[in-house]
């Protein structure tokens, strides 16, 4: 868990990927046409710094919505957690669920939380939920390779970071992640 989204960390060397605090403002127009073309750039970033910018600019479209009431209340759901009001985050972001279902980073933010909880099997099926509609959700596919990890799966975590690794090549903390998984589940080389 990062705190960079004000989520609480949670004990763990890994975090699960989120949006920097400050996004970069984004026009609402053909985001899918905007998403394809960033992450055509995201996997050819030339070094970190371009990988971090493009990947603001993801968080950032994924972040969007037109509609003044889940701005309201995903900015509400964010200074619950903040406040560590985890009961409200969470009521908030399933008002937001209910009313705007394909909104990804509401799936996206309740993941984190029922990750937090510990509640395995709803953070499951909101990542389940968040990668049908953006299979290239590397926040998702980090988050769901820990809580492989966690349930001692090192085997499909090792699956799932390479999935995030092939949409998102320098995404922080995941190769190192990898190799240690690598040589866990694979074996070294002779």
């Amino acid at each position: 868990m990062a705190t960079a989204a004000g989520v609480p960390a949670a004990a763990a060397p890994n975090e699960w990927v989120q949006p920097p605090k400050k996004l970069p403002h984004v026009q609402h127009g053909n985001t899918g046409h905007n998403l394809d073309f960033l992450f055509g750039a995201l996997k050819v970033a030339p070094d970190d710094v371009t990988a971090k910018a493009i990947e603001a600019r993801i968080w950032a479209l994924w972040a969007a919505t037109r509609s003044d009431t889940t701005t309201l209340l995903m900015a509400r759901a964010q200074t619950a957690v903040e406040q560590h009001d985890i009961d409200l985050a969470l009521k908030l972001l399933d008002a937001v669920i209910k009313i705007r279902p394909s909104y990804v980073d509401a799936w996206n933010r309740r993941a984190t939380i029922y990750y937090m909880k510990r509640d395995y099997g709803r953070a499951l099926a909101d990542i389940h939920e968040v990668l049908r509609r953006e299979p290239r959700h590397f926040g998702a596919l980090s988050g769901l390779g820990m809580i492989m990890q966690d349930l001692g799966d090192d085997k499909q975590a090792l699956e799932v970071y390479r999935r995030a690794l092939a949409i998102y090549p320098r995404i922080e903390h995941i190769p190192d992640v990898v190799k240690e998984l690598q040589q866990k589940v694979e074996g070294r080389d002779i």
